[in-house]
């Protein structure tokens, strides 16, 4: 007999029943059949059951569904996309969680139902590798959770090619993406954007490639910005913008001109197949303004341009968006000293310049800002000819000589060896110092050079024409004294100015390996002249010799001495001949 409990607590008749089975199966089953098939259809309902139910009504928030079971059940209105869409009457498929619950109401769910089958239909129609699309829904641990019709995993890594900074920008966005793993077991799918990314460029780049030439003029948009350019994404795969190729003009970084996402048009200027480079340039869409340079601007030509950059050498001039030329600091004044050219112009100042030198290939422009002025050398021969005595004031001192200012920006150099005719000069703060007042006399103006040549000595008469040798002739003794010991002699003043050299060899008779072992600085001595070089400027002197002078003359009054007193000599004629030996040789 049929289970009268089960059909009254699933709200059947029993009558019902057997006409319903009747209808499926035929009036010919038997009574006894009848019950068993009647058992078998009603044991068949369980839990985790989808069921299709008719819609009743609303009851509060809930969506009354009636499964033909004893009660109906109720399901909440979020469940539902658009609840207000459900109307009585409308069949929905439910899953049936439990025959019976607290409320004595049969539990119902609607949105499981719609992921069971969803999940079905995933694995019956997809696999892995196999692309899908879905709604972001939020952020988890990890990565993303994307509805396909089945909530399924997005890693972090997987989002794109670069990895965003925040993956919470993409919530709320519809994505495509590549099936990566299936889990049946775990009901679990891991999806990746980028792999599909990066699949569906590198089948974009191989036709990009296969189409595009150097020349091309192509549209892309800005993906990435770097402080050297911009990386322009052409449909496949990413070209380089470098910053020199944006712009004839000046730019500081290429974000002045470009955003990310932009689109821009951008021309091919050269493709590196076996490493899929492509450069690309915003500037040559145009032509460029130095292929008519030197005839806009011929050398030697006037010019107004604007100061966009001051370097330690220099300042540079825009003359026009994309026309810069250099004013090397050497070319901003005549006469100032000039240590930087924020001392003469500043940044966004408007300078007349002369074009002195345009290099097309380079494009470089020198210019210059004293060219404008007139050039105060051209004047300076004729304000300062040779002989002319000037006073000047000295500005700095070198190893070589003297600079002294005769007027505001023009200097003279007064040479070391200018100074004085008779004393050696080694270096000329010996004799002047900074700022000291120097009178002096113009030996040469070399205007193309600008060099004035002075000297000191010349203001007076050359000693060494007449008074130098008439005072001092070879074979003299004179005293002097010691101003200076080196390794090589010693060196005697004879008089304010004026030194002779008495080389080591002269000092005494037997060898000196050290000077300083004879005489001493400052010490006063006698010395013969050995010789008087008027064309080297130079006295030799002796020690040696002077004192063998003296010797000389105190034998000879000891010899006479004994002549008087009838006394022999030693030597005779031999010891006379061979002093006036000694004589000659000296």
């Amino acid at each position: 007999m049929i289970d009268e409990n089960l059909i009254a607590s699933l709200g059947i008749e029993e009558d019902e029943t057997r006409t319903m089975l009747m209808d499926a199966y035929g009036e010919t089953v038997a009574e006894g059949d009848m019950d068993s098939l009647l058992t078998d259809a009603l044991g068949e309902l369980k839990s985790d059951q989808i069921l299709t139910g008719r819609v009743i009504g609303m009851a509060g928030d809930d969506v009354v569904i009636d499964v033909g079971l004893k009660s109906e059940g109720l399901i909440n209105k979020n469940e539902f996309d658009d609840v207000s869409a459900i109307k009585p009457g409308d069949e929905v498929q439910v899953l049936l969680e439990d025959l019976e619950g607290e409320s004595g109401l049969i539990q119902l769910s609607k949105r499981k139902a719609d992921r069971l089958i969803n999940w079905r239909r995933i694995i019956e129609t997809t696999k892995e590798g196999d692309v899908v699309q879905g709604k972001v829904m939020r952020q988890i641990k990890g990565g993303l959770l994307v509805d396909i019709g089945v909530p399924v995993f997005l890693p972090a890594s997987q989002v794109d090619i670069r990895r965003p900074g925040d993956i919470r920008e993409f919530i709320g966005r519809e994505v495509r993406a590549e099936i990566l793993k299936i889990d049946e077991e775990r009901r679990n799918i891991v999806i990746s954007r980028r792999k599909l990314i990066e699949t569906e460029r590198e089948t974009s780049k191989k036709r990009l490639l296969e189409r595009i030439s150097e020349g091309d003029i192509v549209k892309g948009v800005v993906k990435n910005i770097a402080d050297f350019g911009a990386f322009i994404d052409l449909g496949g795969i990413d070209g380089l913008l470098h910053i020199t190729d944006m712009s004839w003009g000046r730019i500081n970084h290429p974000s002045e001109m470009l955003r990310i996402d932009d689109e821009v048009e951008v021309k091919i200027l050269n493709i590196d197949y076996d490493k899929e480079k492509i450069a690309l340039g915003l500037k040559q869409k145009e032509a460029s303004p130095w292929e008519e340079i030197e005839g806009k601007y011929p050398i030697n030509s006037r010019v107004k341009g604007e100061v966009v950059n001051l370097m330690s050498y220099g300042a540079f001039v825009r003359l026009e968006d994309g026309i810069e030329g250099l004013v090397h600091i050497s070319e901003m004044s005549w006469t100032r000293r000039i240590n930087h050219p924020s001392e003469v112009v500043n940044v966004g100042e408007e300078v007349e310049v002369v074009v002195l030198d345009i290099d097309k290939n380079k494009q470089e422009i020198s210019l210059g800002m004293k060219q404008t002025e007139v050039n105060p050398w051209e004047l300076v021969a004729e304000k300062y000819p040779p002989g002319t005595v000037i006073e000047g004031t000295v500005r700095n001192l070198a190893n070589y000589g003297a600079f002294i200012e005769i007027e505001p920006g023009i200097d003279g150099l007064l040479h070391v060896s200018d100074i004085s005719w008779t004393k050696k000069v080694s270096h000329p703060n010996e004799v002047y110092q900074k700022g000291d007042t120097v009178q002096c006399v113009v030996l040469e103006v070399d205007q193309e050079k600008q060099r004035v040549a002075l000297g000191v000595k010349q203001l007076s008469e050359d000693p060494w024409l007449e008074a130098i040798p008439g005072a001092y002739k070879p074979g003299m003794v004179v005293r002097g004294k010691i101003t200076k010991i080196t390794n090589f002699g010693v060196f005697v003043e004879l008089e304010d100015d004026l030194e002779g050299l008495l080389h080591i060899s002269e000092l005494a008779d037997q060898k000196v390996e050290n000077p300083h072992d004879v005489v001493q600085a400052g010490e006063e001595v006698d010395v013969k002249i050995l010789r008087v070089d008027i064309s080297d400027r130079k006295i030799g002197l002796s020690l040696k010799r002077a004192q063998w002078g003296a010797a000389e003359e105190a034998r000879a009054e000891r010899e006479e001495s004994k002549s008087q007193s009838g006394a022999p000599t030693r030597g005779g004629m031999d010891d006379h001949g061979a002093m006036g030996s000694d004589k000659i040789q000296f």
